[in-house]
């Protein structure tokens, strides 16, 4: 049997992919008997209630009065080496470039050099971040110095080769779903609620921000209405919100369309759509539209960073151009009036979700990549994905 380990996690824990991401790994790596820290400024929402070998280590960050901005990022990584060095940790797996690659680099120069680092690439702070000059060289020195780097796309890591002109080896580990949770569920009474026998639901989540292009998403619905009988539920909140009523006024769609807010059961509003839609401008990875695979949902979305990696046009979705709303309206009209053909992108999606994207695969990865980094034989074969 392989070493049992001691990691921390650091990610942001109150919002993203990247923080449900960061999150379902320590627990699943729990359960496998590692032993996980979390040190975070706050407990990750996904984390919920008590779970064996699961540890929480708060980071308070000092007001001192001659600091105009408190310095959360010393702060991170002071605590990051206390509780290294505390609780004898193997390595440190931080989720976000900035600034928790920085962090880590900082914290394993204090906690000593028998402290390895892993950093998770997960799309802004590449995508965003990386495109301001006054942070290049600090994200460029923060993934040369781990001891591994991993990024949830091959469209992420050309993207980060290109921009921070970094040549060292970066390793493809998507995201994944754990199938426990995510699955076909029976919401008929639920769906109710929201859409009559003969009306279709088609779902957007998000954090409505413009990058998601939201108000796509409603033209889009506006004109697949027009021929199929259906419901627009979006989930989620965000800047762009406010325009987004509007424009729904404006088409005079306003009974059509519920807003559901937050939710954290994400798995159960799912099961009640018949589509997502996801037309955004930029997406590393897209995790909704995984969420939406294991639960048997197609996605109509756009040729948008790893999105393409994700749905299989013509199979567990159809994607088009940015921005065609008209071509992802008739996609959606195609697959919401052929009953053979959406259960045929069904069992697509099911298939691919649990044989490519789910925790049995993606977890072993990620546990390879630390053994490695420590120098660990484990012999250990090839992860296989269990439907």
């Amino acid at each position: 049997m392989a070493k049992r380990l001691k990691i921390g996690i650091t990610c942001y824990p109150t919002l993203g992919g990247s923080g449900v991401v960061a999150t379902e790994l320590g627990k699943l790596l729990a359960e496998k008997g590692h032993e996980i820290h979390f040190i975070t400024h706050s407990i990750p929402f996904r984390l919920g209630q008590f779970h064996k070998n699961i540890y929480y280590h708060e980071v308070e960050v000092n007001d001192y009065y001659v600091f105009r901005y408190p310095p959360y990022d010393l702060s991170l990584a002071s605590k990051m080496a206390q509780v290294a060095k505390m609780q004898q940790l193997d390595l440190l797996h931080v989720h976000y470039a900035v600034p928790h690659a920085v962090c880590a680099f900082i914290a394993k120069r204090m906690a000593g050099e028998g402290l390895r680092t892993v950093t998770t690439l997960h799309g802004t702070d590449i995508t965003v971040l990386a495109q301001d000059e006054s942070l290049k060289d600090l994200i460029r020195l923060a993934i040369n110095e781990s001891d591994a780097v991993t990024a949830v796309s091959n469209d992420l890591i050309q993207e980060t080769r290109d921009l921070l002109d970094i040549d060292r080896r970066i390793e493809l580990t998507y995201n994944f779903v754990d199938k426990r949770i995510y699955y076909p569920r029976d919401c008929a009474s639920l769906r109710s609620d929201f859409a009559r026998e003969d009306e279709k639901i088609l779902m957007h989540i998000s954090n409505f921000r413009p990058v998601k292009r939201v108000g796509d998403v409603v033209e889009i619905f506006a004109k697949v209405a027009e021929v199929v009988p259906s419901r627009l539920v979006l989930v989620g909140e965000g800047p762009d919100l406010p325009k987004i009523q509007c424009k729904i006024r404006n088409l005079g769609i306003e009974d059509k369309v519920h807003f559901l807010g937050k939710q954290d059961d994400v798995a159960q509003v799912i099961s009640i759509a018949d589509l997502m839609l996801l037309p955004s401008e930029k997406e590393s990875f897209g995790l909704v539209a995984l969420e939406a695979m294991a639960c048997g949902v197609p996605t109509i979305g756009s040729f948008a960073g790893g999105i393409p990696e994700l749905v299989t046009h013509g199979e567990t979705g159809y994607l088009s151009p940015i921005g065609d709303t008209e071509d992802m309206a008739h996609n959606a009209i195609r697959l919401l009036s052929d009953r053979a053909l959406y259960r045929q992108f069904q069992e697509a999606c099911l298939h691919r979700a649990t044989t490519q994207f789910c925790n049995d695969l993606i977890t072993e990865e990620y546990e390879r990549i630390y053994y490695n980094v420590l120098g660990i034989e484990t012999n250990v074969p090839e992860p296989v994905c269990k439907s």
